[in-house]
């Protein structure tokens, strides 16, 4: 299923950051309300069989946000950054960004700023969600591979990207009604609900043995602890380029 909605908000914020030095357009063309993506969102959160939490929006956040982002609230993912702080999905285990609230500061603009463009200026992917294990969604920008467009998954027990072969409409609808036990088989412990209650949405949880290691396959015998969400994604990226350098 390709979404014309969430194909267009896409397409227009990886043209915006390709063309970086481009007039943006003003915030009255971004809002659209003759067909507001909000609807749609919204009646699949309705139908969800997941948990599903919206976090209040704080309306000059997320103007800012959607003025920045330069995508349309046609769109899912603009929808999305104009009507919600962001969305918490099971328990708090997945956190999709939106314009940013106390549960989780970060608004989608603000937390891809310095992490997602290559020198050229070309994006590579779009940071749009991560969860309480240290995984990150993206969708990509050509720099993951040649499905433009699609999500993928940052997996912190492979220590990799993975296609998962999702648009970002796609990707929603696998937060709200997936089988996300089945996903996360090998990155949930015993009783972590408990332990994901507590976690801010700028925290990640840290497990040593690291999870990309022999010894730290058994996500149920490894140490872990709380740490801050950036400090994590900086850690994961320069272990990937050492790791890298030494092929």
């Amino acid at each position: 299923m390709n979404h014309p909605l969430q194909l267009l908000g896409v397409a227009c914020l990886f043209a915006t950051n390709v063309a970086a030095q481009a007039p943006k357009r003003p915030l009255e063309e971004l809002i659209n309300t003759k067909e507001p993506g909000w609807e749609h969102v919204t009646s699949w959160i309705d139908s969800a069989t997941n948990k599903v939490e919206v976090l209040p929006v704080t309306e000059n956040k997320a103007r800012e946000t959607l003025y920045e982002a330069q995508v349309t609230t046609r769109s899912p993912m603009g929808a999305i950054i104009f009507n919600s702080g962001g969305i918490l999905v099971d328990h708090g285990w997945i956190r999709i960004l939106g314009s940013g609230h106390t549960k989780l500061n970060r608004t989608l603009q603000t937390w891809n700023a310095g992490k997602t463009l290559f020198p050229e200026g070309n994006t590579g992917f779009i940071l749009v969600a991560d969860d309480a294990a240290g995984g990150f969604f993206a969708i990509n920008g050509g720099g993951l591979g040649k499905d433009m467009g699609k999500t993928y998954y940052f997996d912190p027990s492979a220590l990799a990207w993975e296609p998962l072969d999702l648009t970002y409409t796609e990707f929603l609808l696998f937060c709200f009604e997936g089988d996300l036990a089945e996903f996360y088989h090998n990155l949930r412990w015993k009783d972590w609900q408990q332990e994901v209650s507590t976690l801010d949405g700028n925290e990640v949880f840290s497990f040593y043995p690291m999870l990309w290691t022999k010894e730290g396959k058994d996500i149920n015998t490894v140490h872990r602890g709380k740490v801050p969400v950036e400090e994590h994604y900086s850690f994961v990226v320069q272990t990937m380029h050492q790791l890298n350098g030494e092929k």
